[in-house]
């Protein structure tokens, strides 16, 4: 049987997200109750914030389906039976997923291009060609008259021009017509039966959240958690017959961790991509890593091991100001980070935050290296040091990483740290271990808590435990080898490895390099 799959995008998320070649059944993922239940709701203004190839396209096509009162499409569905199909409503669907918008111009061509195509669609002539918001006022009074039905509104990635714009002068430009076109949906309310908005983040300036004050915002609420993405439920029952060579746990830990106070999820683009060759690959981090991102860690001189255990508060989570960008937010609104736990404190919450799988975690690290340092750095050779890394670790031979780290460190330009004060900081060079571990895929555990204290980094290797402590050496009273056997770090894991190794590291501040390396086999 051939297990290839195809990818149906123009049916919806419900129905057939992917069927065999070789078999006409369709699979499905049902996702219509949440559409039912939307319906339902006081609220006729709908925000969905989730990160990239996430489903949020799909989802509003069977919005638009359902809508249209296209039926036949949700056969054997929940909606085919929950749903009112004597009612067709005129729908305005407007997308900035497809491509990038880099100014003004371009920013009114695209938006008009939308409203021409759906007022054809309706037989309909848009007059208004110098403002989008009129362009857009006109075409929703004209399709109420004309079908004499309340208007659904539908708008794909909304903060798209604003991302792919956020470090250039553009933004400003962009934020404010963007904000013109998005205050429409305040004035035309009378006109309007739903409006559904979906973004990667919830820009706290833009005048969409300002104006509509009754807009609901179900991008972390418990009801709407599981509206994008595939439960552990829906892999296995659903995909069920292209599994049977797939080791579960592994594709677990590589692509479910997504989380928005509801189950743990699967990103649907990996999965199927996964599930048409079969190989463990970083299919939704190689879609596109925002360059920005890289740049504010940089700015930001962002400790990158800390990604593994960040908290914030609940007013931190929603919605963040361009002007002033909480970096932790915006990883976690563009899906490098996810919710892993919440707190009660007091009278607020807090919640923990996490990378949610070795996808991104090898992926977001191996960017970083190549993209922050090497692509800056002249004769840096990574793919060697990839190679030496491995290969000490799989034989066994810890102590061979000092000499592939200080020819990385030696290879690094005064000038690269005349313009980075970063030198001075452990976090620096731990850093550097870690993103270099954490791209080669290794099992790493970062500020590892024991009952004594935190070890700096582990790395687990099959059975094989390297625990690492870092110093720098004008703060070091003891070794750092000496701390971890006083803290007694390696005693966690003494019943679980095979083989157990310390190893301590100090750095020279003005050498920048190694000053000390030392290693111990203690099992």
């Amino acid at each position: 049987m051939n297990n290839n799959l195809k990818i149906e995008k123009r049916l919806p998320i419900g129905r057939a997200v992917f069927r065999s070649f070789t078999e006409e059944n369709l699979c499905y993922v049902d996702k219509t109750p949440f559409i039912k239940a939307l319906n339902d709701e006081v609220s006729k203004y709908f925000f969905l914030a989730r990160p990239r190839r996430f489903g949020k396209s799909l989802f509003l096509d069977t919005l638009r389906a359902a809508y249209s009162a296209e039926k036949e499409l949700f056969s054997g569905l929940f909606l085919e039976n929950n749903w009112d199909w004597n009612v067709k409503y005129p729908v305005i669907k407007i997308t900035f997923g497809a491509g990038t918008i880099q100014n003004k111009k371009e920013f009114v061509s695209s938006v008009l291009y939308s409203l021409d195509s759906i007022a054809e669609n309706f037989n309909l002539t848009i007059t208004s060609r110098e403002f989008t918001a009129t362009a857009f006022r006109e075409l929703i009074k004209k399709l109420y008259i004309q079908e004499n039905q309340e208007v659904v509104i539908l708008i794909d990635e909304y903060d798209k021009p604003l991302l792919d714009n956020i470090t250039k002068p553009e933004s400003e430009v962009l934020r404010e017509e963007l904000a013109s076109l998005y205050s429409v949906l305040k004035e035309e309310e009378q006109y309007l039966k739903f409006v559904f908005i979906t973004g990667v983040s919830k820009f706290s300036k833009t005048s969409i959240f300002s104006k509509l004050n009754n807009i609901l915002d179900i991008s972390l609420s418990p009801k709407y958690a599981d509206i994008c993405g595939y439960t552990q439920e829906d892999l296995v029952n659903v995909f069920s017959h292209f599994l049977f060579d797939v080791d579960l746990k592994k594709i677990k830990v590589w692509y479910d961790g997504y989380n928005f106070l509801g189950q743990n999820l699967y990103n649907p683009y990996d999965i199927l991509l996964f599930l048409n060759d079969k190989k463990y690959k970083s299919y939704w981090f190689e879609t596109g890593t925002p360059t920005f991102l890289v740049q504010l860690i940089k700015e930001k001189k962002f400790h990158v091991p800390s990604l593994e255990n960040i908290k914030l508060r609940a007013s931190q989570l929603s919605e963040f100001d361009i002007d002033r960008i909480e970096l932790t937010t915006l990883l976690l609104q563009t899906g490098y980070l996810t919710i892993v736990k919440e707190i009660e404190e007091l009278d607020d919450t807090v919640y923990e935050l996490s990378i949610p799988n070795k996808e991104v975690r090898k992926g977001i690290n191996d960017f970083l290296i190549r993209m922050l340092y090497a692509y800056e750095i002249e004769n840096i050779q990574t793919n060697f040091m990839f190679d030496g890394i491995k290969n000490a670790l799989i034989e066994n031979k810890p102590e061979n990483l000092e000499a592939t780290f200080k020819s990385f460190f030696a290879g690094i330009p005064n000038d690269w740290y005349r313009k980075n004060k970063i030198a001075e900081f452990e976090g620096f060079y731990s850093a550097m271990f870690y993103a270099f571990f954490a791209a080669l895929g290794l099992d790493i555990v970062a500020e590892d808590v024991t009952n004594k204290g935190k070890i700096d980094l582990t790395v687990v290797l099959n059975s094989n435990y390297f625990i690492f402590e870092f110093k720098m050496k004008k703060n070091s009273q003891i070794t750092a080898i000496e701390q971890i056997k006083n803290k007694k770090y390696f005693e966690k894991y003494i019943s679980d490895s095979e083989n157990l190794f310390l190893i301590g590291i100090e750095f020279d501040e003005l050498e920048k390099n190694i000053s000390h390396f030392e290693c111990e086999k203690i099992k």
